[in-house]
């Protein structure tokens, strides 16, 4: 074994340090968890800013798309600002939000206000929840930067388990941000600053906890990996997944300043760009230009075949949570329960086989284990294309929580175990491309799934129905087409009732195609054990070389 003399590595790791940077974790998802209440509850912002669903899913997103940008772009000088530094701005974007989105309660909310002056009330109140909202998201991603390369460094030699430990963060927070919520009840709705005041909680914790902590110095700055070595790990073609991903949202975000422009779409050989598709693809082109002088790097191929494997294990975990969450919302609604007990119970199975990854990955190996969840995740969601009863439901369900518990972490360790020169920017970029992944390419993708399914279950139940209800669309695949929900008012109550349990069933039954996403993910896991088979086994790789 090659060991670093460095008191980096060889410190004894710090548990106060750990369960500051757990609890940071958990700040992070009561922000995710009490958000998407607010913004899903027609009697809270979409009640107080004049929202509608599209306007309402909008608003959460633009919590989200910023964290998977933040976590990549922090990565590549959080080793020279310092986690210290990373951590207190991450705390001060909690702040700044907690205070824009008390103003813009106080701004729309108990007014007084008729009229065209609530409607302007409203549209700035919605302005600052928006601004603080892109804050949080860029706050919640520079809490994982800094806690994923602090916790590997502390625990450099159990880093996948510890890993696991440290997002069991997650669906903690989500358990105890939902049992909040649900304890608040018509209290929360009436005040929903209620729940901007929860998020104060823990992020004031893991301030005092690590404000005086000493931060270790990240593994690959002790070994004495150099900057470029680190971005050589990831290389041109890691820099350019990462970079187009990273560009398309931001054009997806700021398209609407081209709105005009778009409509007048120039031409480049005999495909058609957007004015907006332009500067993506111009920018990426300069960006990844420089990266590549730099770092004189094409990458490391094992590294660049996990960040693929990243996309559909993010589609696989993320993507396909609102919809299972929609199948099991009407069989607990039916039995009398809050269907917000489905995402406690699924957080609670996670959180708790979390802690204890540690035995389940010294027996399997972290690539034995993801293959093993693959397989899990396979037959979880074919059995939830078809289940019917509230009790199967929910035992598909179990077993696709139980498949979806170890990919995150379990990844993010073999990336840090493998490529330690890579520090915080590799263990983070591939968090950050799964994101990105989802929101872009993979949520979309299995709702065009869900789409070609209804198309096909109508046009066999009732054949020319499909066009009478049907619109035509675009995403960034291509052209689709969909049930467009106010054409189905116009068949008639009786009729449209009949389409919509079509249509919900075929969704349903599209489950079973999303089983491709984990099916090739257990592709590339095999690959890869097969790989490390011939190398005499899976061994984590110390900086220097040694393992």
């Amino acid at each position: 074994m090659t060991k670093s003399t460095t008191p980096a590595i060889d410190q004894k790791p710090s548990q106060l340090m750990f369960w500051g940077c757990f609890i940071a974790l958990i700040t992070t998802s009561f922000a995710f968890i009490t958000r998407a209440f607010m913004a899903t509850n027609p009697d809270m912002w979409p009640a107080d800013f004049g929202l509608d669903n599209v306007q309402a899913q909008t608003l959460f997103g633009h919590g989200i798309w910023p964290f998977a940008i933040s976590i990549i772009l922090f990565s590549l000088v959080i080793d020279k600002i310092g986690y210290r530094i990373a951590m207190i701005f991450s705390f001060v974007c909690y702040g700044i939000y907690a205070a824009l989105a008390l103003l813009a309660h106080s701004t729309a909310v108990g007014t007084g206000l008729e009229g065209d002056a609530l409607v302007a009330a409203q549209a700035k109140g919605l302005k600052l929840l928006t601004y603080g909202s892109i804050i949080l998201g860029l706050g919640n991603g520079t809490v994982e930067a800094f806690i994923n390369p602090v916790v590997a460094t502390m625990f450099h030699q159990a880093k996948t388990k510890w890993l696991n430990i440290l997002h069991a963060g997650w669906p903690g927070g989500l358990v105890l941000g939902g049992l909040i919520a649900l304890g608040l009840g018509d209290r929360a709705t009436e005040d929903w600053r209620l729940l901007i005041y929860i998020i104060a909680i823990p992020a004031l914790v893991y301030l005092l906890m690590l404000i005086g902590a000493k931060f270790p110095v990240s593994e690959r700055v002790a070994g004495g990996a150099t900057y470029r070595e680190m971005l050589a790990e990831f290389g041109v073609i890691g820099a350019a997944i990462a970079g187009f991903l990273v560009l398309k949202q931001l054009g997806m975000v700021l398209a609407p300043m081209f709105e005009n422009s778009e409509q007048e779409a120039f031409k480049l050989f005999e495909n058609a760009f957007t004015y907006t598709d332009a500067i993506v693809y111009i920018s990426l082109g300069v960006a990844v230009l420089a990266y590549g002088i730099y770092c004189r790097s094409l990458g490391r191929p094992m590294l660049i075949l996990l960040c693929l494997i990243m996309m559909p294990l993010a589609t696989t975990e993320l993507g396909t949570d609102g919809a299972i969450t929609g199948i099991m919302e009407e069989p607990m609604t039916k039995a009398g329960y809050n269907p917000l007990w489905v995402l406690i119970y699924t957080s609670a199975i996670m959180m708790v086989l979390r802690f204890f990854a540690g035995p389940v990955i010294k027996a399997l190996t972290p690539l034995g284990l993801l293959a093993a969840c693959s397989v899990a995740a396979i037959i979880g969601l074919y059995c939830l294309s078809s289940t019917k009863t509230m009790f199967a439901i929910f035992a598909a369900a179990t077993l696709y929580g139980v498949a979806k518990t170890y990919f995150w972490p379990t990844m993010l360790g073999v990336v840090a175990e493998q490529f330690p020169k890579g520090g915080a920017l590799t263990l983070n970029a591939i968090a950050g491309i799964g994101m990105l992944t989802v929101g872009i390419i993979g949520g979309p993708l299995i709702g065009r799934m869900q789409e070609d399914s209804a198309q096909a279950a109508l046009n066999e139940a009732k054949s020319g129905v499909y066009e009478q209800v049907s619109r035509k669309d675009s995403y960034i695949l291509g052209e689709y087409t969909a049930v467009d929900e106010p054409k189905l008012d116009s068949l008639g109550e009786a009729e449209a009732a009949e389409v919509r349990g079509i249509v919900k069933e075929a969704k349903q039954g599209a489950l079973a195609k999303i089983t491709v996403f984990p099916l090739a993910m257990l592709m590339g896991y095999l690959i890869l054990i097969f790989y490390f088979k011939s190398k005499g086994g899976y061994k984590p790789v110390m900086i220097g070389g040694g393992h």
